[in-house]
């Protein structure tokens, strides 16, 4: 899977040339089992995408299953070495049109992603500048809220993970809902009344039911949490059920997310019409190309934006959109990304710093992940 790097960089005509790319795989435990309303796991896996022009280096990942390695290594590496590493968006059409018999979507999408990341890197860093002014800097810091409180977590659980958002500075919090696919709401209520008590009146409360409901069941529980003044209601119903969507968009006070697993910009398009913001994640959408373009298909309707999960990777990118309203602080992805990563900025006083000081996105891996370094074939 990984080939021999090139040395000397070769040149175009329209200057610096790849050489080489090299895909890695690592599997992070998680502390124990975690859980939301529809789905259980016990690790997350990184696939990261080293793109060689020469002796600069240019670094993108994806939170996807470890088969994204091999789609970079199988189809796209070919196609990338040799092109002009400046010309992020003709490899990028490039990998979208090699994706076409297997799908566009999904998996080849994320491994599109993790490229996309690192060009984008790797022309800053070959220009010498931070990416964030490459890309256009609206903001110096970046907006964060607190994400986690899984649906598997005891309240003492819950209890830290509000504390460590308090410490982080978070004005907003978000925890999972929809427990058993939706069939304990009165568990989900409670855990919201929980959720207020130990958050305090001053925090912006969120919630995430990751489609666990079905349209009426949204709509009661939703209703129910006004209560406590939930602010955020994500995924009430599945991403997929674009009436379901808008029923509970028209039935609730509070506002409705989805958009976490928008792949193209024809998968935002159906979405704005029903939501009163749009997630995005560049680690499936196609990277920083995709979610400038999702943002602008977003700005067109009059919305904004919130990236979901990867905050050290999305920060660079959030700090060029103008409609962004805040970055997901997730707990798991909080907890690994130091170990992955060296130059990850921190959270503080509720907003992660853009990177200005260094050139790209300013990170590079560390050496504290090989010990969680995988085969790809293992999965």
């Amino acid at each position: 899977m990984t080939s021999a790097r090139i040395t000397p960089t070769t040149m175009s005509s329209r200057g610096p040339s790849i050489d080489d790319v090299q895909v890695d795989v690592f599997r992070f435990p998680t502390p124990g089992p975690e859980a939301d309303g529809t789905l259980e796991w016990d690790a997350t896996t990184a696939v990261t995408v080293r793109v060689y022009a020469g002796e600069v280096t240019g670094l993108g990942w994806t939170y996807s299953s470890p088969a994204a390695a091999t789609v970079i290594s199988s189809h796209f590496t070919p196609l990338l070495k040799g092109r002009a590493a400046h010309d992020v968006l003709a490899a990028r059409a490039a990998m979208q049109a090699k994706s076409r018999n297997f799908g566009i979507g999904g998996l080849a999408m994320q491994a599109i992603s993790a490229v996309d990341v690192a060009l984008w890197d790797l022309k800053a860093r070959l220009f010498d500048v931070p990416l964030p002014e490459l890309l256009g800097t609206c903001r110096d810091r970046v907006p964060v809220y607190g994400s986690g409180g899984f649906v598997s977590s005891d309240d003492a659980e819950l209890s830290r993970d509000v504390a460590a958002w308090r410490a982080a500075g978070c004005r907003a919090m978000k925890i999972k809902i929809g427990r058993d696919r939706g069939a304990r709401p009165d568990w989900d209520v409670n855990r919201v009344r929980l959720f207020r008590e130990l958050a305090g009146e001053d925090v912006e409360l969120m919630v995430d039911a990751n489609g666990a409901y079905r349209g009426g069941e949204a709509i009661r529980v939703g209703t129910e949490l006004e209560r406590w003044n939930v602010r955020w209601f994500e995924e009430p119903v599945s991403s997929d059920d674009i009436d379901g969507l808008a029923l509970a968009r028209s039935a609730l006070r509070c506002d409705v997310a989805a958009g976490e697993y928008v792949s193209t910009p024809y998968d935002a398009e159906r979405l704005v019409s029903v939501v009163d913001c749009l997630q995005v994640d560049a680690t499936r959408c196609g990277g920083y190309t995709g979610f400038l373009q999702m943002a602008a298909i977003a700005s067109a309707h009059n919305l904004d934006v919130s990236a979901h999960c990867a905050p050290a990777l999305h920060v660079p990118v959030a700090a060029a959109v103008p409609n962004l309203r805040h970055v997901e602080w997730f707990n798991d992805h909080v907890r690994l990304e130091p170990t992955l990563l060296d130059g990850v900025a921190p959270a503080d006083g509720g907003a992660m710093r853009a990177p200005r000081d260094r050139p790209g996105h300013g990170m590079s891996l560390s050496a504290g992940a090989e010990r969680y370094r995988i085969d790809p074939a293992s999965g």
